[in-house]
C-alpha cells in the first residue's frame, strides 16, 4: 500500500476556495520532486505536463469549502458567510483559524447563537445558518472595536480543523476529502510515470475554484481534447457507489457526461477487475461541468473514490483511492503503452587472419 502522507500534508494546507495559494505552492513542490515541471496558470491553477503535447487532461480540485468574515457583532462574535455549501450542522462546534490581512491568525469556534442549553430551550431544535450561528474568537474581546484592533475585519478567510484520521484498517476519515483525495491520486499518476521513465501525453491539472462554480472553466493547454474530471464519488441512498470503489459516473445534475468516454472507463475497469461502481448523482456538478458550460470541445468523463457524508466529516477506504488510481493508470497505458526496446543486433566481425 501507498503511503499517504502527501494526501495528509495537502489536507492540512487550508485551502477555501480563494485562498488556495499555501496549497498549490504545496502541489507545485511535490511534483518537482517527481522530476516534473510545473505551471501556474494566471487563475492560480497548477497543471504539469507528463509528455508533449498533451491530449488527454486528467484533473481534481484543490480548493475546498471554508468560510469569510461578513460582520462583526456587538458582542465580539463574528458573522460569517460560506465559501461553497458546508453542512452547518456538521461543523458546528468545530475548530477554526481567522486569516487577517495582516497575516496574523486567530483562532475561534463555530457556535449557535445563545449556544448554551442552560439559557436557551430552543437550542437543539433551531436551524443551523449563518443567520443563527456565530464565530466565537479566542481572545479577550468585548465589542466590535476589541474585534478591529486585532485585526480582524469583514473579507477574512475562515478555514475549519480538518479532524484527518488514517485508521490501521485503511480507512480515512476528514473533512476535505472531496476533493484532496482526487489530488492524492494525480500524486500517485505522476510519481508513477515518472518511475516509469515515461513521457506520455497527458497532463494533470488541480483547479482552485470547483467549490464556487467556475474551476474547470479555463486554463488546460490548448492541445488537451478529452477531460477526465476526479472527484469524489457520492454514496448515499439510491446510489450504488460505496467508500471501496472508483466511482464512475453516468450523469449529474448538470446532464450526461460522455457516453463513449464513460464506456469505454466502465469496460476497462471490468476487464481488469477494478472494484467499481457506475452511478447517477442527483445533486452535484464537477469541474467537467463547468468546463462544458464554459464551452469547451472536449469528451468529458467523471470518476472518484466514493466518499461518505459528502461536505461534512467525509470517509473513504484506502481501496477506493487506489481502485481510481488504477483506473487512471490502466487508461493511460491503454492509449499511450510503453514503448518496447528492440534490442540491437551485434555483429562481430571476422577477425583477419
Amino acid at each position: 500500500m501507498n503511503s499517504y502522507d502527501t494526501l495528509r500534508e495537502l489536507i492540512g494546507i487550508d485551502s477555501p476556495s480563494g485562498y488556495t495559494e499555501n496549497a498549490t505552492d504545496y502541489i507545485v513542490r511535490v511534483l518537482q520532486s517527481y522530476g516534473w515541471s510545473p505551471e501556474s496558470t494566471h487563475k492560480g491553477a497548477v497543471r504539469v505536463a507528463l509528455g508533449k503535447n498533451p491530449v488527454l487532461s486528467i484533473a481534481a480540485h484543490t480548493d475546498t469549502l471554508g468560510a469569510m468574515v461578513s460582520g462583526v457583532n456587538g458582542n465580539g462574535t463574528l458573522q460569517f458567510t460560506l465559501l461553497g455549501g458546508p453542512l452547518l450542522p456538521t461543523f458546528e462546534g468545530s475548530y477554526v483559524r481567522i486569516y487577517t490581512l495582516g497575516n496574523t491568525v486567530v483562532t475561534g469556534t463555530v457556535l449557535l447563537n445563545n449556544p448554551s442549553a442552560h439559557t436557551n430551550r430552543s437550542a437543539g431544535s433551531t436551524e443551523r445558518s449563518t443567520s443563527t450561528m456565530h464565530i466565537r474568537i479566542d481572545e479577550e474581546v468585548h465589542n466590535a472595536d476589541d474585534v478591529k484592533k486585532l485585526g480582524i475585519g469583514v473579507g477574512d478567510i475562515i478555514c475549519f480543523d480538518t479532524r484527518y484520521q488514517e485508521l490501521p484498517n485503511g480507512f480515512i476519515k476528514s473533512h476535505f476529502l472531496d476533493n484532496k483525495a482526487g489530488c492524492y491520486v494525480l500524486f500517485e499518476i505522476a510519481r508513477r510515470i515518472a518511475a516509469e521513465k515515461r513521457s506520455v501525453p497527458v497532463e494533470l491539472f488541480f483547479s482552485t475554484y470547483e467549490e464556487v462554480g467556475h474551476g474547470g472553466s479555463g486554463g488546460f493547454a490548448p492541445t488537451v481534447q478529452d477531460l477526465l474530471v476526479l472527484d469524489m464519488g457520492v454514496v448515499g441512498d439510491h446510489c450504488s457507489g460505496d467508500e471501496y470503489s472508483c466511482s464512475i459516473c453516468a450523469k449529474d445534475s448538470s446532464g450526461p457526461y460522455d457516453y463513449g468516454f464513460r464506456k469505454e472507463l466502465t469496460l476497462l475497469a471490468q476487464d481488469k477487475e477494478i472494484p467499481h461502481k457506475v452511478d447517477v448523482y442527483p445533486f452535484y456538478s464537477s469541474d467537467g461541468s463547468l468546463a462544458l458550460r464554459a464551452g469547451h470541445d472536449y469528451r468529458v468523463a467523471l470518476i472518484g473514490p466514493g466518499v461518505h457524508a459528502s461536505h461534512g466529516i467525509e470517509r473513504t477506504h484506502k481501496k477506493a483511492v487506489e481502485a481510481t488510481i488504477d483506473l487512471c493508470l490502466a487508461y493511460i497505458d491503454k492509449h499511450y503503452p510503453m514503448k518496447s526496446i528492440a534490442k540491437k543486433t551485434v555483429v562481430k566481425k571476422k577477425k583477419k587472419k
